[in-house]
């Protein structure tokens, strides 16, 4: 399972509480993102349960159709600790499949007011007929250090 994952950790200056609140925005994602890929969010309700869907807009050059969107499923949502989502695809109908990669933020506290976030992607749910079209990380492995930068920047510390 390790090869099923990447992660990037650094500490921020400043409370696990703000920092959550950054992440649990998903107008904020756009500007965390280290890839380049998340353009803007098209639901304007901060994360407040496991199970909620939030969708963004999407752009990569290589998707068929270069702009699309993704609809998100929160998995785990802990303030101020943990917050999780598992990205999908939201058919016409309006049914939600999930190919099985989630992104993962921990916090933990780090000295006397710094906050320790671990980011991990972890692709290990993937099924082998979407590993086959999709190389897994689809990203090199820096992006997760890039939106670890990003967000620290948002956070303003």
């Amino acid at each position: 399972m390790a090869d099923d994952t990447v992660n990037a950790t650094t500490v921020i200056d400043a409370s696990a509480e703000a920092v959550f609140a950054v992440l649990a925005d998903p107008a904020k994602h756009a500007a965390i993102d280290g890839t380049g890929w998340v353009r803007g969010s098209l639901d304007d309700q901060p994360l407040t349960a496991a199970g909620q869907i939030f969708r963004m807009s999407m752009y990569h050059p290589n998707h068929p159709d270069g702009h699309y969107r993704m609809a998100n499923r929160v998995q785990l949502f802990d303030p101020p600790r943990t917050v999780s989502w598992e990205p999908g695809n939201e058919a016409g109908d309006g049914t939600l499949s999930f190919p099985g990669w989630t992104w993962r933020y921990d916090l933990t506290p780090a000295g006397s007011a710094g906050t320790m976030i671990t980011l991990t992607y972890d692709w290990s749910a993937v099924p082998d007929s979407i590993r086959e079209q999709i190389g897994f990380p689809p990203f090199p492995p820096e992006h997760l250090s890039n939106s670890l930068a990003h967000l620290k920047e948002l956070v303003g510390s």
